[in-house]
């Protein structure tokens, strides 16, 4: 498969990117994998503004990739603005694509009068406005990725991939080519294998763009996708990509580990809210969740989830999981936070980077169960760290909310 994204790219970044890297590492999972970057775009050479290439040049730099990597025929995966590229492509050189799948793309964004769906002359240009002043700031990242608004992570990392992939200046120069141009000539001279993927409230480029693809080649498949972020490459996509090329789906390998599991919250969040304001809430909250993620670092935890005000994580070890809770309780502090935390070590079902099992239910028990700037832990944990140097003291026997038996929880002392 050769994978072209186009604007936003940078082929070391998305390596460096957690969310991007799982993207291609799922793509690599059922394909022998190519992802290049075209003139103009991330680590390939710049392109000056008043020099765009055109489109046929574009399609040039795909047959010199599958040259230079010794691709005779391959599929061909496009997202957004690398679509009307691949579709040339495609129509041009039939003999060297098995198949098409076209993410988030369309093959003319302005309206006409036999293309109502397109945008606005005048939505063009607000458009250019917004990315000369907002490309490569989390402005600009909130906007095309709504379903990750509150993951300062990655919008984070996305900043950082975007300034690397295309200055301000040439990404205003290569959308005012892009946008302004049509390549649904090339669309009834497809005859490769095509499948079309649309996010279903896409902010930027409405799913019409994506039925009008699939409407207008012949045999092409048409699946929404869940949600509105334009570039992500997550599971319901992965799934849809190798069910089209191989006719199956990933499968989903179900494991059981001995693990252990963490849950933090944050003690009274709704009523520091509530004094705070959201502003300056949201401000807290953010230097909260890179203190936690920090300290996973450190301790060598992976985070499961979040809760809002709180997180999951796990250990492949009690101890680690432990000191990692009481220096989180330390950093706090500083923040003027309270957390509770519970941990509990037991057999976990693995499904992707989720758990699921008993054992997740009983550590978020015991979370519930602690006090303000208390690490409480079952005795199944406190037991595995026999010598470790940890103290603890007794809690005595509870009753978990929806679990069997009675529980003996102890407090690590501090």
């Amino acid at each position: 498969m050769l994978f072209c994204y186009g604007l936003g790219s940078h082929i070391e970044r998305w390596w460096e990117t957690p969310t991007s890297a799982d993207s291609l590492v799922g793509l690599a999972s059922f394909s022998r994998l190519t992802f290049f970057d075209r003139r103009g775009t991330g680590a390939s050479d710049g392109v000056p503004s008043k020099g765009i290439p055109t489109w046929e040049e574009w399609t040039e730099d795909i047959s010199a990739v599958m040259d230079a990597a010794g691709l005779e025929r391959t599929a061909i995966l496009a997202v957004l603005d690398a679509g009307p590229i691949a579709m040339l492509f495609a129509a041009m050189h039939p003999e060297q694509v098995s198949a098409l799948v076209l993410l988030n793309t369309t093959a003319r964004y302005v309206v006409a009068d036999d293309y109502p769906i397109g945008a606005s002359p005048e939505a063009v240009e607000v458009f250019l406005e917004v990315v000369r002043t907002t490309w490569g700031t989390l402005d600009f990242a909130r906007a095309v990725n709504p379903g990750k608004v509150n993951d300062p992570e990655f919008l984070s990392n996305f900043v950082r991939t975007q300034r690397s992939s295309a200055t301000p200046r040439s990404a205003v120069a290569q959308y005012n080519y892009i946008l302004r141009n049509d390549v649904r000539q090339a669309l009834p001279l497809i005859r490769t294998p095509t499948l079309v993927l649309h996010a279903e409230s896409a902010p930027v480029l409405p799913i019409e763009h994506g039925q009008y693809l699939a409407e207008h080649i012949e045999g092409a498949r048409f699946e929404a996708i869940p949600g509105g972020d334009l570039g992500m490459i997550m599971l319901p996509v992965l799934d849809e990509i190798s069910e089209f090329l191989t006719g199956e789906r990933p499968a989903v390998h179900v494991d059981r580990i001995l693990t252990t599991v963490l849950f933090t919250d944050i003690v009274g969040s709704t009523d520091c809210a509530a004094r705070l304001g959201d502003q300056r809430w949201s401000a807290l909250l953010d230097a909260h969740d890179r203190m936690v993620r920090d300290a996973l670092r450190r301790f060598r935890g992976h985070e499961i989830n979040t809760t809002g005000d709180g997180f999951v994580a796990s250990f492949d070890g009690p101890a680690r999981a432990i000191r990692c809770a009481t220096d989180m309780m330390r950093l706090a502090k500083k923040l003027e936070l309270d957390l509770r935390v519970g941990i509990h070590t037991g057999e976990c079902e693995v499904r992707g980077d989720d758990l699921s099992g008993l054992a997740v239910h009983v550590a978020a028990r015991v979370a519930a169960l602690a006090a303000p700037g208390e690490v409480l832990v079952s005795a199944t944990a406190k037991d595995l760290v026999v010598g470790s140097g940890l103290e603890f003291d007794n809690r005595g026997e509870h009753k978990l909310k929806g679990v069997p038996g009675a529980w003996k929880l102890f407090a690590v002392r501090v």
